[in-house]
């Protein structure tokens, strides 16, 4: 494994040849993740294809994550708190690292990835405009909440296989081209492939892949294991961020061929609580005015809700009897999602109150207060 920092001498050309030796970095931004980040780089160790080197960058960690990952043979970066968090990690160690490789590989310090990733990332990175591949992602730990967002996950993920792309190669991870990450940190508006515009780093990277005219997939074969939010406070914050700033970047971009199906994605979150509030409100009223009348056709939205639930739970890796009686019980998943529902109107909330008081609200430091500790 490289243990040099800058490559010095002129950077890579951008066409790859065949049966030339593909560079990988693999980069870990980390923030006080001294109980988990051992296991990350384990899981980074255990490769079948090790990459050439590993980058741990701790940002203004005040615990003893630093300490920890300096056991293993990596590249540690000990950086001070900084003001553009997990993007400005992410372009500085890409800066130092990461810059001349033909494939970057992001993960978050809570992650561990299959052994096979690196090696079939590798594979992939020769696909015919490849711009990044996201792995399959999922939660291991039990617990209601972490049960849920397990199949949210598994919902997802099956949807991007079956459109064959995806619109968000998350970082927490995900592989991509050396060549396509040079092309985007070339742009003015930016120090380094990842923007500091974006609450959602993630999402805007990937916009402007596609935008390039890069493909973006999720992998067949590649699996990573993430923690999971274990209570209702940790999951709002969490998606308090991703929702508020995937609308802020929505608002940025427009309406456009890229964004049309995200835009559709945003109105149908809030179809589906109201329809379901709607279906309530009925059955409410009938029995009230006791006109209630048992008929067939009336369990139809119900358990075409639970056939949908259903047919996703079965995919879900680790699952057990009781991701099973989730679905089937369906008021967990249900209340789910009403609790999106209520999230993406709550993001609106926060955008308009941005465009009255002229302020930016740190979504960042949101989410660390509203997560703490708690993770599953």
């Amino acid at each position: 494994m490289d243990a040099v920092g800058v490559v010095e001498g002129e950077a890579r050309p951008l066409i790859r040849v065949r049966g030339e030796k593909t560079d990988i970095t693999v980069l870990v931004p980390a923030h006080n993740e001294e109980e988990t980040i051992g296991e990350t780089i384990e899981s980074l160790l255990a490769q079948t294809r090790l990459p050439d080197r590993i980058v741990i960058i701790a940002n203004g960690c005040t615990d003893h994550t630093v300490d920890v990952a300096k056991k293993y043979p990596v590249i540690v970066m000990d950086l001070p708190r900084l003001k553009h968090r997990k993007s400005e990690a992410m372009n500085r160690g890409w800066n130092l690292y990461g810059r001349d490789s033909d494939l970057v590989v992001s993960m978050d310090a809570d992650t561990v990835l299959v052994p096979n990733a690196i090696e079939d990332w590798e594979k992939e990175s020769w696909k015919r405009l490849f711009g990044g591949s996201t792995s399959k992602f999922t939660i291991r730990q039990p617990g209601l909440w972490c049960r849920l967002q397990k199949s949210e996950y598994a919902y997802n993920i099956q949807q991007g296989l079956n459109q064959g792309w995806t619109n968000v190669l998350a970082g927490a991870g995900s592989a991509f081209s050396g060549t396509a990450l040079r092309e985007i940190a070339s742009r003015d508006d930016r120090e380094g492939p990842w923007s500091y515009e974006s609450a959602v780093e993630d999402y805007e990277l990937t916009y402007r892949l596609r935008e390039a005219g890069y493909k973006t997939y999720v992998s067949t074969t590649i699996r990573a294991y993430t923690d999971g939010m274990k209570n209702l406070k940790s999951l709002w914050g969490q998606r308090m961020k991703w929702q508020a700033g995937t609308l802020q970047d929505l608002l940025r971009f427009g309406v456009n061929r890229l964004t049309i199906r995200d835009w559709l994605s945003q109105m149908l979150n809030l179809l589906g609580p109201a329809i379901r509030a709607l279906w309530v409100m009925v059955i409410s009223l009938a029995l009230y005015l006791d006109a209630l009348t048992l008929a067939w056709w009336g369990l139809l939205v119900p358990l075409l809700f639970v056939a949908i639930n259903l047919k996703t739970a079965v995919r879900v890796p680790y699952k057990d009897k009781w991701d099973i009686l989730i679905v089937v019980f369906i008021v967990p998943i249900e209340l789910l999602a009403c609790i999106r529902g209520g999230w993406i109107l709550a993001s609106w909330g926060e955008i308009i109150r941005k465009k009255i008081t002229r302020k930016d609200r740190d979504l960042w430091a949101a989410q660390y207060k509203a997560e703490g500790a708690a993770r599953c």
